[in-house]
């Protein structure tokens, strides 16, 4: 038994010293000596005597341990701090070393890999067999794996019973308080939760083999093994599946796209062969043409050295018009349109030349006549010609001027004055001039064909070589610029950048266009804008998506925003000189990213410009990521970004896409969640504060612009609604005296057919439910929300007319409010659901008439047309609710007063409301007089001096005159507000009269209630009614005593000052002038 004993003691041991339980293990060390059991304890007297664990200099220093002194700790600190910072720079050094050491290691673990591995299982049955040295052949615990925490549990309850049981009961304690993860109250009822636990383990391992052990746990062990092998080869199978469906999709997207990339190579490649074919027709064409002009040129010379005209008689050309000349003879090269007119001029030719022999053999014996057949035989005089060099780059970079041909068409066809010659021996022939002169030039025709050839050569290097100096030039002119006139040198820029023959300088010059000017303002963003929009009608598609749109993309991350704004412009605006995929791919992924901008500018003109871009979309691929960014501009915190998005980018969102009801069920949807997401205002279940969200900056931002696009979009729902009426046009001609569409007549047949109308239909079926949904989620204070709500009702009742208020808004918010009202025009599908709106327990009918109560009166009755009938709820309202259960007061019905509050923040609604008070005011019933100052006094805040010094202040006056004292001192909190919110001689002495008649009774309640009501309003009043207030005279010592108490509850923040000299004469006056000056 005692074997058996040491050996139970001994495996607790072992336990607590591997789960480093010290605090027990020392524990069990002490009651074993003095029980003594110091064999027992051997193990235990080893370790805690170990040097190396426990330091005796440590031990020491705890045993004399000093009093704390501050100065010393303070450099103890310090010392501390400066190791800390010397070991932190070893622990660096050491990391590095051993990053040097791990890159060796790999190395030269690829060369040892083999004798390794041979090395790990040659070692690995040695590990599994290691023994402790006290049991002689048991398997190390080490090698069984980690404990797992079910484990743990039971080993340490059987530990536990077997320290109490063995009598260990401070050991016991110890234990229980350092197994702090575990409760060890409760033992589960488990397979190894057995009565003298760790005996029977022990006895079970002793009976069992070594063999048998180690088989078990090589079983357990694989079986573990397996078990994780199969778990990662399952999630590698599900890994590989989603793979596999990944690839095939991609591969068969890439067949797609090959298949289509083939088909547009071979589109291509047709193209590029009827062009080569039609450039070598326009190449032969064009040399014919050539050789038709010099001849015509070389007859025309001869003819003129023949009959040796006179040239000062003739109609001479000015010099000009010799340049002008050359350059139009460059611009014959490209015009097409001579080409024709130039082949018949052969006929034309020949019949000059039977004229001129004609003229020679009469030796100037009379000249007949020149009639010319056709006026575009010889080239005519135009005052419109192009400028050599133009023509020369047009010529050579394949960009004709359309103009100038058009120009140069209807000088042929107009003018009448014909030329003959080259160079700048010019005359001029008139058709109409009877006595026609002809000019004498040299006929030296093959000299005059060569230098027309070298001319053409000339022309052609000088223009190519004028855009490359301007290339090379541009870039060092820009910096010596002023700023301000850098915008002059777009057009020399323009020019190079469309004329120049080399791709890498044309990108630099599109660089300088994009950074011309450091931080561009609106009207130099303006200019720059419309030199790239030049550019790219010139240029063409192509060039445009390879040299802008990549210099916009660079510039989309620039740190000035007047750089990024230049991107958003040129989104919309180049996207219209750009392949339609360009335009839904790259130009929607840079408007994308500026939509996330941190400027507000950006992504104001980032909204402005996918506006612009969405009626380019040639498809609806893109409609739902177009959606989002609608969305997410709207939601935007900056106010120029919610404007923008819902004047330009909602309605071009709404006509690009057609999916209005896709965008309102989305709107519905964010509305809710933004308001759901917030925490709750009490975390008490079952109480209305459960039911209320407290909003965040965020949330009541999204809620409100969420709710102004709706408003928005109304006009447009009504509209479709208008457009998709599912019945005859006749019907709705029977409109009522507002002009609505939706006559009652309309409605009638809408509720009894029960035809589908998708449109009209969600206003009430989803939108109603979902705003009154919204609406009990805002508590009282969130006046703003509620008044957007409002706004966005009246606007309802505004677009759909009198008869949808009358006959659908109305029954449904009375239903919610807990009244019972006719469905007439209600359809029965709606009904039910309607019905279900109804509050049937006592929170949700509090909840009605906190939330949807005030957007009754104001959203719905609030209409202009519903004067009447607002002043006929609300006075039925106050009525039945004061007899039924009382006066209203601001701690027994506070969400009635709230919605009366709500109401008088309108002021249209205060003569209804003024008028309905005066009612109740002269009512013979106490309560409702009573419930009348409770309302007086939260209309105060919202009028008018005028307002309240003729129709309020008289009203309660009456009521402070009234017999019945509760009626009587239930206006005192009014005359207070009043006090409070103006500063009127008139109003102020009135008051004063007032509280006179009040103390004037002696009550003490009176008394209270004037302190009270004026004490508020103290801070703000004016002097004359401080000087009141300070000059009240009350004899009563015990009275005064009560009102110094009460002065202090209702002010209890408020600090006493030390000495008032003045004032001083009472107690009660103390108070009154510790309430001013403090409030002051």
């Amino acid at each position: 038994m005692e074997v058996e004993q040491a050996s139970l003691c001994n495996c607790v041991v072992n336990f607590l010293l591997e789960e480093n339980y010290l605090l027990t293990a020392f524990e069990l060390l002490h009651e074993l000596l003095e029980d003594g059991r110091e064999g027992h304890a051997t193990r235990l007297i080893e370790f805690f005597a170990d040097t190396n664990m426990f330091p005796p200099d440590q031990i020491s220093r705890l045993h004399d341990l000093r009093v704390l002194d501050l100065q010393s700790l303070l450099k103890e600190k310090e010392a501390a701090d400066e190791k800390v910072a010397i070991t932190e720079y070893e622990l660096r050094l050491a990391q590095e070393d051993i990053m040097k050491l791990k890159t060796e290691l790999e190395k030269r673990a690829v060369a040892s890999a083999c004798e390794d591995l041979d090395g790990q299982l040659s070692a690995s049955p040695r590990t599994e067999n290691l023994v402790y040295q006290q049991s002689g052949e048991k398997i190390c615990f080490s090698n069984l794996g980690p404990l797992k925490d079910n484990e743990r549990r039971d080993l340490n309850c059987a530990v536990k019973e077997f320290l109490l049981s063995a009598g260990y009961k401070l050991t016991a304690m110890t234990f229980y308080e350092e197994v702090t993860d575990q409760s060890l109250d409760v033992w589960q009822n488990r397979a190894a939760c057995v009565p003298d636990a760790l005996r029977r383990y022990y006895l079970q391992y002793m009976s069992s083999t070594v063999e048998a052990a180690e088989e078990k746990i090589a079983i357990i062990q694989e079986k573990e093994f397996l078990r994780k092998e199969n778990d990662a080869l399952l999630k590698e199978k599900g890994a590989l599946n989603k793979s596999k469906e990944l690839a095939d999709a991609q591969i068969s997207a890439l067949g797609r796209s090959l298949e289509s990339a083939q088909r547009d190579m071979k589109d291509k490649d047709k193209q590029v062969q009827s062009l080569k074919e039609s450039l070598e027709l326009a190449t032969k064409e064009l040399n014919e043409c050539r050789s038709e002009i010099t001849s015509l040129k070389l007859q025309l010379e001869g003819s003129r050295a023949t009959l040796g005209w006179d040239i000062s008689k003739s109609e001479l050309l000015p010099t000009s018009y010799g340049d002008k000349l050359n350059a139009y003879e460059s611009e014959i090269q490209k015009l097409q349109l001579e080409i024709v007119n130039l082949k018949d001029s052969t006929s034309s030719v020949k019949a000059s030349e039977e004229l001129v022999d004609q003229v020679t053999e009469d030796k100037h014996v009379g000249y007949p006549e020149l009639e010319i057949l056709k006026e575009k035989t010889i080239i005519p005089i135009s005052t419109n010609l192009t400028p050599v060099s133009t023509l020369t780059d047009n010529a050579m970079y394949g960009n004709p001027s359309d103009e100038t041909s058009d120009k140069c068409a209807q000088s042929v066809e107009s003018s009448g004055d014909l030329f003959i010659g080259s160079g700048n021996d010019v005359t001029v022939i008139n058709k109409d001039d009877k006595d026609t002169q002809v000019a004498n030039v040299s006929s030296q025709s093959n000299t005059t064909l060569a230098q027309t050839g070298l001319n053409s050569i000339s022309v052609s290097s000088l223009g190519l070589d004028t855009i490359q100096v301007l290339a090379d030039a541009l870039p060092k002119i820009v910096p010596y610029v002023l700023i301000n006139h850098r915008e002059e040198l777009l057009p020399l820029i323009m020019c190079a950048i469309e004329r120049h023959p080399d791709n890498s300088t044309r990108d630099s010059l599109t660089h300088t266009l994009f950074n011309l000017i450091k931080r561009p303002d609106e009207q130099q963003r303006r200019s720059i804008m419309d030199a790239c929009v030049i550019l790219s009608k010139n240029v063409g598609d192509m060039r445009t998506e390879t040299e802008l749109l990549p210099q916009c993309w660079e510039q989309i991350n620039h740190k000035y925003e007047e750089r990024r704004l230049l991107v958003a412009q040129s989104c919309g605006e180049l996207a219209e000189f750009v392949r339609p995929e360009i335009r839904t791919s790259l130009i929607l992924s840079i408007v994308q990213q500026l939509v996330e901008d941190p400027a507000a500018v950006v992504r104001e003109a980032a909204a402005h410009n996918l506006a612009l871009l969405l009626p380019l979309f040639p498809n609806m691929d893109k409609y739902f990521k177009v959606e989002e960014l609608m969305f997410q501009l709207i939601c935007d915190p900056s106010g120029i970004v919610v404007d923008t998005s819902l004047k330009e980018l909602v309605p071009a969102v709404i006509s690009w896409g057609g999916k209005l009801d896709h965008i309102l069920r989305v709107l519905l949807s964010h509305l809710l969640a933004c308001a759901q997401r917030c925490p709750p205002l009490s975390g008490v279940d079952g109480s209305i504060e459960a039911h209320l969200r407290v909003l965040g900056e965020k949330e009541r931002w999204n809620i409100d612009v969420l709710l102004r696009m709706l408003t928005e979009l109304l006009p447009v729902l009504c509209q479709t609604s208008i457009e998709t009426c599912p019945f005859p046009s006749h019907l709705s001609e029977t409109s009522d005296a507002d002009g609505s569409f939706f006559s009652n007549y309309l409605l009638e047949t809408y509720a009894r057919e029960e035809l589908e109308w998708p449109t009209f239909d969600w206003l009430h079926v989803d939108c109603l439910p979902a705003l009154i949904q919204l609406t009990c989620l805002l508590p009282s204070r969130e006046d703003s929300l509620r008044t957007r709500i409002t706004k966005l009702l009246l606007a309802m009742a505004k677009n759909f007319g009198e008869n949808y208020l009358s006959g659908i808004l109305l029954p449904v918010f009375l239903t919610v409010v807990g009244d019972n009202v006719g469905t007439v025009l209600v359809p029965s599908s709606f009904e039910s659901r309607m019905r279900g709106l109804k509050p049937k327990t006592a929170v949700s009918e509090r909840l009605a008439v906190m939330c949807v109560l005030p957007l009754l009166l104001a959203g719905i009755l609030g209409s202009h047309s519903r004067k009447a009938q607002l002043a006929e709820y609300l006075r039925s309202l106050i009525l039945h609710s004061t007899l039924k259960h009382g006066a209203w007061t601001p701690s027994h019905t506070p969400e009635l007063i709230d919605a009366v509050r709500f109401l008088c923040t309108f002021e249209e609604h205060h003569g209804t409301i003024v008028g309905v008070l005066w009612e109740m005011v002269v009512s013979t019933i106490a309560n409702v007089k009573i419930t009348a100052a409770s309302l007086f006094k939260v209309l105060v805040a919202y009028v008018d001096v005028k307002v309240a010094s003729t129709q309020i202040l008289p009203a309660l006056i009456t009521l402070g005159s009234d017999p019945n004292l509760n009626v009587k001192y239930s206006s005192i909190d009014a005359f207070g507000a009043v006090a409070q919110h103006f500063k009127n001689e008139v109003i102020v002495d009135k008051i004063r009269v007032q509280m006179d008649a009040f103390l004037e009774d002696g009550s003490h309640e009176a008394a209270l209630a004037v302190v009270r009501a004026l004490a508020i309003a103290v801070p703000v009043t004016t002097d004359r009614l401080r000087e009141y207030i300070l000059g009240f005279s009350i004899t009563s010592r015990k009275m005064k005593d009560k009102l110094f108490v009460n002065c202090v509850i209702v002010n209890s923040n408020l600090s006493f000052i030390p000495a008032l000299p003045l004032y001083a004469a009472n107690s009660f006056s103390l108070v009154l002038l510790t309430l001013l000056t403090s409030s002051a």
